[in-house]
């Protein structure tokens, strides 16, 4: 029999759903516990996923079910205070992004974890959906040569409703230091730093275009520049429809996905130069047509943009299992948070 090791959750929120299903399945996990201020709520998901306990203080859960892995899905200004006492438990940490406010937390955090022998893991799951993964392939094959620029975008309505537009009952997140955009930028700039891995100068352009209290913005534009190779990086919430685009381009082509409606577009040089925007467009046409009904019927099985999340979770509980290095490592980490703070620094706006 595999080893299983045992995992808890803190936090049931919108994003546990993701976690808990997959720890309800996979034969890596025991789910001994789900913790959360509510009750109610905690049982709903323990009943739902199968977990043995639930509990209201997770202080209590850690001394009682002394889990191996912990799960923090709570509010990011919370991390690093429950991820420091699930840490000292010694307790391994696999928390939603962003892992910490700030870089300088996230570098306290990680040197505490370094000092209790611990792992620390951010979900930057992003990077391992299939179409990511599949880039990442063509650049390692070689087949779309030196990487010289990449843009990540993502637009999404924030503004005309959900959890983040109501006044009444303002998100944790609006208080974090990009506002609601924050929520969104480990995603950003955790794919920028996975093709341009380092970066000698950072531009950005906040902007709160609908104006208004509740959002400290709601707009980024973005340039990174590391060397001969260009990254932008977009938020926007006005400009329909939904869309998290990545394009990669490289010495020899290009290639492109849309991770809320997967394909991949690769467009490269082929023999026959007349031909070959012709044999690209057939190429791509046929990908295109296979993606729509891959999309379609992802939509009725209801396979969600999350997919790279379960395969991220898998990996990291295998590697727990068998010694291995985790799949985000610090440099993973590190960058994408310094990243983040570099677009907030005052220095680095425009």
């Amino acid at each position: 029999m595999s080893t299983k090791l045992k995992s808890a959750v803190i936090g049931t929120g919108a994003i546990s759903k993701e976690h808990l299903s997959f720890l309800a399945k996979s034969q890596h996990t025991h789910l001994a516990s789900v913790c959360d201020l509510s009750k109610a709520a905690a049982k709903y998901a323990a009943k739902r996923f199968g977990a043995d306990s639930t509990y209201t203080n997770y202080q209590q859960m850690l001394d009682e079910v002394k889990p191996d892995v912990v799960h923090i899905l709570t509010p990011p200004n919370t991390h690093k205070k429950i991820a420091k006492d699930c840490l000292q438990a010694g307790v391994h940490v696999f928390c939603e992004k962003p892992i910490t406010p700030t870089y300088d937390e996230f570098q306290e955090l990680w040197n505490f974890a370094q000092s209790h022998n611990r792992w620390l893991i951010e979900n930057q799951n992003y990077c391992f959906n299939e179409k990511i993964l599949a880039i990442q392939q063509l650049i390692t094959d070689g087949i779309l040569g030196e990487v010289q620029e990449v843009e990540v975008r993502i637009a999404v309505p924030i503004r005309d409703g959900g959890i983040f537009a109501d006044e009444n009952l303002p998100s944790p997140i609006h208080k974090m230091p990009a506002g609601v955009i924050h929520d969104f930028i480990t995603h950003l700039c955790s794919l920028v730093v996975r093709f341009v891995p380092d970066f000698e100068r950072v531009s950005a352009v906040w902007s709160n275009h609908g104006g208004g209290n509740l959002f400290k913005y709601d707009d980024l534009d973005a340039i990174v520049v590391s060397g001969s190779a260009h990254a932008r990086i977009r938020f926007s919430c006005h400009t329909p429809p939904k869309a998290f685009a990545v394009t990669v381009r490289g010495s020899n082509g290009y290639a492109e996905t849309d991770l809320f409606q997967p394909y991949l577009r690769c467009v490269i040089p082929r023999s026959g130069e007349l031909l070959s925007p012709l044999i690209n467009h057939f190429i791509n046409g046929c990908d295109l047509v296979g993606a729509s009904f891959v999309n379609f019927r992802n939509k009725i099985m209801q396979k969600t943009v999350y997919e790279g999340m379960h395969r991220l979770l898998d990996k990291t509980y295998e590697a727990l299992i068998d010694g291995k290095a985790p799949p985000i490592s610090f440099a993973d980490m590190e960058r994408t948070n310094r990243l983040v703070n570099a677009l907030l620094s005052e220095v680095n706006r425009v």
